[in-house]
């Protein structure tokens, strides 16, 4: 029986069978080469044998040469007469297919004309008795009866001369059309030398559609929505023009990174059933003056000819900036240029009937105002980070091709435990699990096998076995405890999941919360956040009476945080409800603040006091829970990862609000199987981490 493991693997969507190699136009290049070289270098005359000097002149002196024709001063036909090829002598002639013709039989290279007269005319003088030549009364030399003169031919070489002359030139532009090929192939400012201003846009018609619909596409219901009008409207456009409805002119995707905005271009494609345009902002992008904006047209005259059709533009924040905003390119500038064209023909003189643009961006407010007015992109739609359904959704479509154990693994419980996870994250996930649990040698996919794909991807690669004195674990574990214990004792601090010291990624040692997934915030709740980022600090001020470098995130967190507390959201007494946020982007081309010097002292003052006050009300925490901090840190130090049920019987239950604590079913079984493993296991789930609990990387220890 064969071994299915040694089987050639198929490409997919070749119905089990192997691709035919695909024929290298080169070739031919190589053969017309081969083909010229031949003809120029070689001598097709190769049957006619060659003789040498000796042979010659005893074919001259047995006079069995009928002519001899001397051929361009360079080799002699030597003829035979025919009555003597039968001869023994003539074997090696007998055979050829020149025999019995009025072909020479033999040829002979020569030097030059006057040294091969030389030896036909010393070969045909008569010899005495004793061999020596014979001459009359007046010294000259007899020659023998019927002897045989020289014939001069000269003949020209009309295909050797042709291909003299147009060989070179053949194999230059031969040479030339290869670069461009490659200059083609290599793209970048010199690729496609002949079409640069041609558009690089890929187009997906009915022969190559694309298989990805709304069904493939989780969550985004309102996005949704609005995105299936316009494909309704390319496939029943009756519907909506017996009403005097127009079909809108774009709509533009926004939303943070991986949250799905190129997927739903793709389902439009796949739904929609018409020509659809994929490009790039940056494939407008050239080195070359009026590239772009020669693009623009090439890629529209292409949308017309085919409408209706959709046109996609990806990442178009890289031609759509507001214009004037760089002061150092001036206004002639070509990425302006391009998107003056972009402009006009979206919505400009002449009409794009049938042409819908979609696009998509992460930096709608970079994007310039006359792009998003009404008649260029209509709508708007805003394609936000997944919610708790939304998350369950995606994480249905992605399980899809895993093998995974669906008794033991809960989709609402990984759900939970993702706040903030993007869909490409949730992809990554599930794609994570599979490999973690392919590396452990299973057969199906477990539930800590997705744990650990969150903790991976969270924290980053577990590193157990980095080299960390005691002294400095004693400093992490004390500081990891000051983040929990604060947090678990404020009101308005995340949910704890898990502390634990073993390294991950570049930090040192880690807290997991579970956030609450809000829209708006109080002063009371980003003040009780800061607090909690400073009691590692706090707890190292308090038990080894100095400070280290381990909290540099938890610095960098809370002095943004404190900044935009004071400066854009208005959450200071003294700044008043004022706010310096810019949400067109101007600020990011000024050299100048939108406040006086004065008020940014103000501003400056007003952060450190905030900063300063977070930090003692952390103290002043930590100081009233001394025993049970220490406590706490002992117990990490012993366990290196511990749970929220291990600062329940420390701390006891928080009692400032009701908080289900996300598990399986609403039950504990998960804590309680945690407590009968060991220590190292890390078995209950992790959460998104927020940053105000990781470490600096190992540089910054060092550096203590």
């Amino acid at each position: 029986m064969a071994d299915d493991n040694n089987k050639t693997p198929l490409i997919p969507g070749s119905n089990g069978k192997l691709p035919k190699p695909k024929f290298n136009f080169y070739w031919i290049y190589i053969l017309l080469i081969g083909v010229f070289l031949a003809m120029t270098f070689f001598n097709f005359n190769s049957s006619i044998k060659k003789i040498g000097e000796a042979k010659l002149r005893e074919l001259i002196a047995k006079q069995y040469i009928d002519k001899i024709q001397a051929v361009n001063k360079d080799y002699a036909r030597i003829f035979i007469k025919k009555d003597k090829l039968s001869l023994p002598e003539f074997k090696d002639v007998q055979n050829s297919k020149n025999f019995g013709t009025d072909s020479p039989q033999y040829t002979f290279k020569f030097g030059s004309p006057e040294s091969f007269e030389k030896i036909v005319g010393e070969e045909q003088i008569k010899k005495d008795e004793k061999g020596k030549p014979v001459y009359d009364d007046k010294g000259k030399p007899v020659m023998i009866d019927n002897p045989v003169y020289i014939e001069n031919i000269d003949e020209r070489n009309w295909a050797g001369d042709f291909l003299g002359l147009v060989f070179p030139i053949l194999l230059l532009v031969v040479a030339w059309f290869f670069i461009m090929r490659m200059m083609n192939r290599g793209g970048g400012g010199g690729g496609q030398i002949f079409n640069i201003g041609k558009s690089k846009a890929q187009l997906f018609d009915k022969d190559t559609m694309v298989n990805i619909n709304f069904s493939d596409v989780a969550g985004l219901q309102e996005a949704k929505v609005e995105i299936m009008e316009i494909v309704d409207f390319l496939k029943n456009p009756q519907k909506y023009t017996q009403l005097g409805g127009k079909i809108p002119k774009g709509a533009l995707l926004v939303g943070p990174p991986g949250t799905g905005k190129t997927l739903l271009a793709k389902a439009v494609a796949g739904e929609a059933k018409v020509p659809f345009f994929s490009l790039s902002g940056s494939d407008f992008v050239e080195m070359f003056v009026g590239v772009g904006a020669s693009r623009v047209r090439d890629l529209f005259k292409q949308a017309k000819e085919k409408a209706p059709c959709i046109i996609f533009i990806d990442e178009i924040d890289a031609i759509g900036r507001a214009r004037g905003r760089n002061a150092f390119t001036g206004g002639n500038d070509e990425r302006e240029n391009t998107l003056n064209q972009l402009l006009t023909e979206m919505d400009g003189f002449s009409s794009n009937n049938g042409v819908i643009i979609l696009a998509a961006t992460n930096r709608a407010d970079i994007l310039d105002r006359a792009l998003l007015r009404a008649g260029r992109f209509d709508r708007q739609i805003h394609v936000e980070l997944p919610d708790l359904e939304e998350r369950k959704a995606i994480f249905l479509v992605h399980m899809r091709g895993l093998k995974y154990d669906e008794a033991g693994v809960n989709v609402e419980f990984l759900s939970k435990q993702t706040p903030g996870f993007s869909g490409a994250d949730i992809a990554n996930v599930c794609n994570e699990s599979a490999l973690i649990a392919a590396r452990r040698e299973k057969e199906l996919i477990e539930k800590q096998d997705f744990i650990d794909a969150i903790d991976r991807i969270v924290g980053g690669l577990e590193k157990r076995n980095k080299i960390i004195s005691r002294h400095e674990k004693e400093v992490i574990a004390y500081h990891e405890s000051g983040h929990a214990a604060v947090s678990w004792l404020l009101e308005h601090g995340h949910p704890l999941v898990k502390v634990t010291i073993v390294p991950r990624g570049k930090s040192l040692g880690a807290a997991w919360y579970l956030p609450e997934e809000r829209q708006i915030t109080t002063f009371e709740q980003m003040f009780d956040e800061m607090a909690s980022a400073l009691g590692g600090r706090a707890s190292e001020e308090i038990f080894f009476g100095k400070i280290s470098t381990g909290a540099l995130s938890d610095l960098e967190k809370i002095t943004k945080q404190a900044f935009s507390m004071v400066v854009y959201f208005g959450l200071n007494e003294k700044i008043g409800n004022l706010s310096y946020y810019d949400s067109t982007g101007q600020q990011e081309y000024t050299f100048t603040k939108p406040y006086s010097e004065k008020t940014a002292q103000t501003i400056d003052e007003e952060i450190s006091k905030l900063v300063e006050s977070a930090y003692s009300r952390a103290k002043e925490i930590l100081l009233k829970n001394k025993d049970k901090l220490e406590q706490l840190a002992q117990q990490l130090l012993t366990k290196e990862v511990i749970y929220r049920e291990d600062l329940e019987l420390i701390f006891g239950e928080r009692t400032f609000q009701e908080e289900k604590y996300i598990l399986d079913n609403g039950d504990n079984k998960d804590l309680e199987k945690s407590k009968e493993l060991p220590a190292n296991t890390e078995l209950n789930p992790v959460v998104k981490e927020q940053k105000q609990d990781s470490e600096p990387d190992t540089q910054s220890q060092t550096k203590e």
